[in-house]
C-alpha cells in the first residue's frame, strides 16, 4: 500500500468514527483556532470527466454536489459575499457560516450547479476567467490535460523543451505542470510553451474549444444573478501572479475585472488566485487588488479562517465531497489542524531568525 493510501484510509477510519461520536462540532472545535468562515471551492460539474479534465481533480458528479449541498445547508448557515464584506470580523455571522464558490468558467456550473444551488437555497460566488467565455479559447488547463490524456506526457515534455530552462523542470503527471513548470515559468514563457504544445498535438485551440463546449456563455453568465450568484475576477487567463509585471497584473486583472463587469452588467468586487496558492498573492499585486476596488481576495489552501480574518486573505477548502463524514473531516477539523501546524512553523521560524541574530 502506498503512503498516500495509507494516509486517506486513515482520514476516512477517523472521519467515520468522529463524525458518529456525540457532539462532533465540539469536539472538533478543540482541535484548534477559532472559525468564524468555512469557506468551499468547487469547479467543473459532470456525471464523468472529460479528456480535457481527467486527472485534474476538479470535476465533481451532480449526485456528489447535490449531496454536499445538501450536507452544507443542513449543518452549516449559507451566507453571501456582502455578509462576510459586511461582517468581516466574524462577530456578526451566524454560527457555522459558510461561503460556497466555484472557480473556473465552466458551463457545468450554470447549467447543473446553479439550479442545485437553487434548490437548496445556498447564494455562491462564481469566480470567472472572461477569455474563456463563449469558448473562444481553451484554458491552459485544459489543453495540457487533452493532450496529455490523448497524446501523452512525451508531447508535454517536449513542448517544455522549447522554453529556455523548462525543459529541466521534471514533468511526470498533470500536475507536475501545475505545480512546477507554470509557477516556475513567466507569463511570456508560459505561451511559448503552449504554442509549441499546439504545434506538436496539432491542435487548432478556438475551433477545439468551440468543439468541446467546455464554458460558459455571456448569456449565461448574465444569468447566473437569477440564482443568487455573485461574479468574481479570476484573472483573464487564469494565471500565476507570482511572477507577473505590474503591466502584466493590469492586464490580467483590470482586464478581467472589466469585461466581466461588462458582460454580467454587475460589479465584481472579490478576486480569486488561480491555483490557490498564498505564495501568488505578493505585495504588489495585493496592493492592486485593493486600489482595484477587489474587497474580498480568495486562495485555496484548505485552512480555518480565524475569528477577525482578512477579508483581502481568506481562505478554501477544496472539498471532495465523498460522503457526509468525510465532507465533515475536509471542513471541521483539517483546516483547523493545518492552521496549527502553520502557526508552529511561523513561530519556529522566527525563533531561529531570533537565534540568527542574537548569535
Amino acid at each position: 500500500m502506498s503512503s498516500n493510501s495509507l494516509r486517506q484510509g486513515t482520514i476516512h477510519l477517523a472521519a467515520e468514527m468522529l463524525w458518529h461520536t456525540p457532539g462532533r462540532f465540539n469536539i472538533a472545535r478543540l482541535l484548534g483556532p477559532s472559525y468564524s468562515l468555512r469557506c468551499v471551492v468547487f469547479h467543473d460539474v459532470s456525471a464523468a470527466e472529460s479528456p480535457f479534465t481527467k486527472g485534474m481533480g476538479v470535476t465533481i458528479t451532480p449526485t456528489k454536489l447535490e449531496a454536499a449541498l445538501r450536507f452544507l445547508s443542513t449543518h452549516y448557515t449559507p451566507v453571501r459575499l456582502q455578509d462576510v464584506l459586511t461582517d468581516s470580523d466574524g462577530r456578526g455571522l451566524p454560527r457555522r457560516a459558510v461561503l460556497v464558490t466555484f472557480d473556473d468558467a465552466y458551463a457545468s456550473v450554470a447549467e447543473l450547479a446553479a439550479p442545485l444551488c437553487r434548490q437548496f437555497g445556498v447564494p455562491a460566488v462564481f469566480f470567472v476567467n472572461a477569455a474563456f467565455i463563449d469558448n473562444q479559447q481553451l484554458a491552459p488547463d485544459n489543453l495540457v490535460c487533452y493532450v496529455a490524456n490523448m497524446m501523452g506526457m512525451e508531447t508535454i515534455r517536449a513542448a517544455a523543451r522549447a522554453v529556455p530552462g523548462a525543459g529541466s523542470v521534471e514533468l511526470h503527471s498533470l500536475s507536475d505542470v501545475f505545480a512546477h513548470l507554470f509557477p516556475a515559468v513567466s507569463l511570456v514563457e508560459r505561451g511559448v510553451f503552449l504554442d509549441a504544445l499546439r504545434q506538436l498535438a496539432g491542435i487548432s485551440d478556438s475551433g477545439m474549444a468551440k468543439d468541446a463546449n467546455l464554458y460558459l456563455t455571456g448569456k449565461q453568465l448574465r444569468e447566473l444573478a437569477n440564482f443568487d450568484f455573485e461574479i468574481g475576477n479570476h484573472t483573464y487567463t487564469h494565471v500565476h501572479c507570482r511572477s507577473l509585471t505590474r503591466e502584466e497584473i493590469s492586464g490580467q486583472v483590470d482586464r478581467n475585472k472589466a469585461e466581466l463587469e461588462d458582460i454580467s452588467g454587475t460589479r465584481v468586487r472579490s478576486f480569486s488566485q488561480p491555483y490557490g496558492s498564498s505564495t501568488d498573492l505578493t505585495p504588489e499585486l495585493a496592493k492592486h487588488l485593493e486600489r482595484t476596488g477587489h474587497k474580498a481576495v480568495f486562495l485555496s489552501e484548505s485552512v480555518a479562517n480565524r475569528q477577525g480574518a482578512d477579508p483581502s486573505r481568506m481562505d478554501r477548502i477544496s472539498a471532495r465531497a465523498v460522503s457526509d463524514d468525510t465532507l465533515f473531516f475536509e471542513i471541521e477539523v483539517l483546516p483547523r489542524l493545518r492552521a496549527v501546524r502553520n502557526r508552529f512553523l511561523r513561530n519556529q521560524t522566527t525563533a531561529q531568525a531570533t537565534s540568527t541574530i542574537l548569535q
